[in-house]
């Protein structure tokens, strides 16, 4: 008892000795109308360990903030910053020197950011306010005005840091990442709403992480993504994460904020519907390993996808109590593919001990199949076990749409074909295989399957069976069942 209270009371005597400072001492303004960039910067500067950087409510227009470590930066309810747009005279940080040989441009830079700190410690964003990237962060690579002056292409972007946390803030209109993280470890991400036109979360070549009562919205691009890219210039596994509470859609970017949910937005870039979903991949070089997802809704937007495809092994991974309404594609993806972007002589990729349970989708597209699992040819998906999942398929279509897809095999498993200079190969979406022989379940290239309490419907008859398997060993069914147009049947 004496120790607990020893630390209490250091706690408390820590609390006292910290400082609060506000920017508008250091000469922001809040008006929206000139850069306090400049003043902020000057305020985390100034700040000492524990201290904390206050916002109070008001719009600050602002270029490249810099993060301090050990510093808190706290917006207030009201507190916008906003991002400026270039002038002649005036930009963003110049993304830095780093190879961004093996991925774009976004993924390996972090200075060109609205909010960026790199090896850092300690740090801390947290409030109810605002960070605004609307009509000013890029959704691509870097871009300069005639008078040399950088745009910014992300919100906050962290390298190579340690313990940080970012908690209760929003983020709108973000361009490429409203957060992008890189080799941060002991990460906090709680009660943050992102409602941004391409990524939301990047987690990327980071472990020991926590996101979770997060609200995402991306209707272009994916909501909360881990990954373990070669950015950091070598390859780091993102491992030991939770992902749990969280709800991500893919409604008109700003629509969450706001509160209307519009759904006017058919598709994503890519040319299929709205993305929104939880995403493994597909940059992954490092490895996935011990990630939980669970307790997390998906609407209007794609499934779960678990992908890996540049030679990392993904193992562990333990998804449960998913709930779906309006998918677009399969409520579950798991891709195994060898594009392998990486160094010369990756290792080949491979996904096993996945264990996904208590997932239910209802008016989910049937065109790529409920459930699609896919290998490769001599290095299969291995050791899945999915239980009580439940679909419920829009259906509708007929044998003549499969027979009239392009290319020799109108079932188009290994049309993963090369495409594109360099031989690069299609982007890993479901998509990509075309349509799906089965509009239940759809397996190639793996082995030690297994599915209990299964239960598919179809709303209107589709003509496909429910299940198809090519170079699958060791497929097992137990307790499962199909309501085909109102036929009810075991699955085997």
């Amino acid at each position: 008892m004496r120790s607990h209270t020893l630390l209490l009371t250091l706690l408390l005597a820590a609390n006292a000795w910290s400082a609060r400072l506000n920017p508008r001492a250091y000469g922001a303004m809040g008006d929206g109308r000139h850069i306090d960039s400049d003043a902020i910067n000057a305020a985390l500067s100034a700040a000492a360990v524990g201290d904390t950087v206050t916002l109070d409510a008001g719009t600050y227009l602002c270029y490249s903030i810099h993060l301090q470590s050990g510093v808190t930066l706290r917006l207030e309810r009201g507190a916008v910053i906003k991002a400026a747009p270039v002038t002649a005279t005036k930009g963003y940080d110049h993304a830095e020197a780093n190879d961004s040989h093996y991925q774009d441009f976004g993924h390996s830079h972090w200075h060109n950011s609205l909010i960026w700190g790199e090896g850092l410690h300690d740090v801390t964003l947290e409030g109810e306010g605002l960070i605004d990237g609307s009509e000013v962060l890029t959704r691509g690579g870097e871009r300069k005005s005639s008078s040399g002056q950088t745009t910014a292409n992300k919100a906050l972007a962290l390298r190579n840091c340690q313990r940080v946390n970012v908690r209760g803030l929003s983020f709108r209109a973000c361009g490429h990442f409203a957060i992008l993280f890189t080799g941060v470890d002991d990460v906090l991400i709680d009660g943050v709403t992102a409602d941004t036109n391409r990524d939301g979360f990047d987690i990327d070549c980071c472990e020991r992480v926590v996101v979770r009562n997060c609200r995402v919205n991306t209707v272009n691009d994916d909501a909360i993504v881990l990954k373990c890219s070669y950015a950091l210039g070598w390859a780091k596994p993102t491992a030991l994460v939770v992902i749990e509470d969280c709800h991500v859609s893919g409604f008109d970017v700003g629509s969450l904020l706001d509160g209307t949910r519009t759904t006017a937005t058919l598709k994503a870039p890519d040319g299929d519907g709205p993305t929104g979903r939880i995403k493994l991949g597909t940059e992954s070089n490092g490895g996935f390993r011990h990630i939980v997802i669970r307790r997390c809704t998906f609407t209007h937007c794609r499934g779960l996808a678990l992908e890996t495809v540049d030679g990392a092994t993904m193992e562990d991974i333990d998804v449960s109590e998913l709930t779906m309404t309006d998918i677009c594609n399969p409520p579950l993806y798991i891709r195994l593919g060898d594009r392998m972007r990486g160094p010369d002589g990756l290792r080949p990729s491979v996904i096993k001990d996945i264990r996904i349970s208590n997932v239910s989708a209802t008016g989910a597209d049937s065109r790529y199949a409920a459930c699609l699992i896919v290998g490769t040819e001599g290095h299969p998906v291995r050791d899945v076990t999915i239980s009580d999942f439940y679909v419920q398929a829009k259906g509708g279509l007929t044998l003549d749409d499969l027979r009239q897809q392009r290319g020799a095999n109108p079932f188009f498993f290994e049309q993963i074909r090369q495409a594109g200079q360099g031989g690069v190969r299609l982007y890993p979406e479901p998509a990509a295989h075309g349509l799906q022989p089965s509009w239940g379940i759809s397996i190639a290239h793996a082995r030690d399957i297994e599915m209990n309490n299964v239960r598919l419907e179809v709303l209107q008859r589709d003509e496909r069976p429910t299940l198809y398997t090519d170079d699958v060993k060791r497929v097992r069914f137990r307790r499962s069942t199909v309501n085909h147009a109102g036929v009810i049947k075991k699955l085997r």
